[in-house]
This record gives structure tokens, sequence and C-alpha cells, in this order.
């Protein structure tokens, strides 16, 4: 796996949470549907002539498990795969893209989930290249991990981040892939010179927690985390940019219950 530093403008009206590129042959309607329901038990249902844009190539369909749905561009037209070969600079002839439909909060972690299956299922079928577009990550076959129908894990989704302040006197963490679930991403400052890893850790969990209750706190406010016996207060709200990524941010800290 490894990650973009520079992302792509979409080209579509409707921005897709993945896009698969790939060069060999385009897969059918039924390799997939088969392939979903023997890794996740099924049943996919898959409707044709249902993508959210206006001018729709072939292989557009809406893929639906339980009451769940995405829209899944099996082949982009020809010069649409050819931006988007352009702008995430791969080799790749051929484009597919995943699009979740709105769901309702209660919802929303499983549309994501499905949307994740299903770009899986296409890079795996393909042998091709998914990029995530939220936290700007390019996703190999042997780079997904497989889990069960019913297992959630937020650093599937969610990416930590870290780099120097402008100034170089803190280090910036910051989550990208909250905005996955119509949360803010978060974020925080830290000492120069300190280990990494407790704090990506500890974003990660929290990120957990935040899918979890479905919301981020607001400025001002402390919400309790007891699965991690935490207590966390957001502390200013913004907007920044990341490798020209427009991020909406909430700082936070944290302390023990």
């Amino acid at each position: 796996m490894k990650i973009r530093r520079k992302p792509p403008k979409p080209a579509q009206s409707g921005t897709p949470l993945y896009v698969v590129g790939y060069s060999g042959a385009t897969p059918s309607p039924e390799e997939l549907q088969c392939w979903f329901d023997v890794d996740y038990g099924g049943p996919l249902k898959l409707l044709t002539g249902s993508s959210p844009q206006k001018d729709q190539a072939a292989g557009s369909l809406q893929a639906m498990h339980g009451p769940w749905r995405a829209h899944c561009q099996m082949a982009c037209a020809p010069a649409e795969a050819a931006r988007w070969a352009a702008g995430l600079e791969w080799r790749h002839e051929r484009a597919a893209t995943v699009t979740p439909v709105s769901a309702a909060p209660r919802d929303i972690v499983d549309v994501v989930l499905l949307a994740a299956r299903l770009a899986r299922g296409l890079s795996l079928l393909t042998g091709g290249t998914a990029f995530d577009l939220r936290t700007q990550t390019f996703l190999n076959p042997s780079d997904w991990i497989d889990r069960r129908l019913e297992q959630f894990a937020a650093a599937d989704h969610v990416t930590v981040r870290h780099d120097e302040t402008p100034d170089g006197t803190q280090e910036w963490f910051f989550t990208q892939g909250l905005a996955k679930f119509g949360l803010s991403e978060i974020e925080s400052f830290q000492p120069r010179g300190l280990p990494d890893q407790p704090v990506t850790e500890r974003l990660t969990d929290i990120a957990q927690e935040l899918i979890r209750l479905g919301q981020v706190p607001t400025v001002g406010t402390a919400v309790a985390l007891p699965l991690l016996d935490l207590s966390i207060q957001a502390v200013r709200h913004r907007t920044a940019t990341y490798a020209g990524a427009s991020l909406i941010l909430r700082e936070i800290t944290w302390r023990a219950l």
C-alpha cells in the first residue's frame, strides 16, 4: 500500500469513495455477485442502469446487500478512465468506481462497508489497484484485510497521518477517513521528538469510538469514551489543506476517566 501525496480532482458529478484501475477484461456482474456471495454470504443483488451520473457508461449497476446500496460503475467511459489514469499516475487502461448511496446515520457504517467490499472484489477480480479518495491511499489486491461480514475496524477506513507544523515546533497528527461517515476529522498537536506510534494508535481508537457514537464533540464539549477509559474534548474547529486535500478538522485533547 502506498500513499498519494497530491489527490486528483474527480471528474464525476458524484464523487466515488473508491476508484479501481485495471487493464484486463471487465468482470461481469455475475462474477462480482458470485464473489461477494462466496466471501460474505450474500445475497448481493445487482440492478442495471442505476448510476447517479447523467451520462451512463456500460456496466452501471446498483448493488444492494440487505437495505444497503452502492452505485458501481464496472467500466467507466474511456475518457473518464483516462482522466483517472492521468490524475492517479497509473498505467491502467480501464477504471471502475464505487459510490455509496446516502444513508441514515444508523446505516452509514454498513454502507461504507459495502462500498469497501465491492472495491475489494473489483480489485481482486481484475488484479487491479483501488484508490481510496478519502484516505488518499492505493490498495493493491494483497493490501486488503479480509474480515468477516460482521467485523468492523476503523483502521480499515480511517488513516492517521502526521507532519510537522509550519513553524517546526510541534508534530501534527490528524485523521483522513472520518468524512466517509459524515464526521469531521480529528487532530492533535504533540511535542516533537516523542514516539509517533502511541499517538497514532490513540487517535485510531478514538476514531473507532466516534464512528460507533456517530458524532464528534462540538467545540468546548467533552465526551466520555468508557471503552477507552478516556474523556475527550474538542478545543478548536478549523479547515486545513494537506497535500491538496481539504480537511474539516476538530482539534481534540484527552484525559483518563
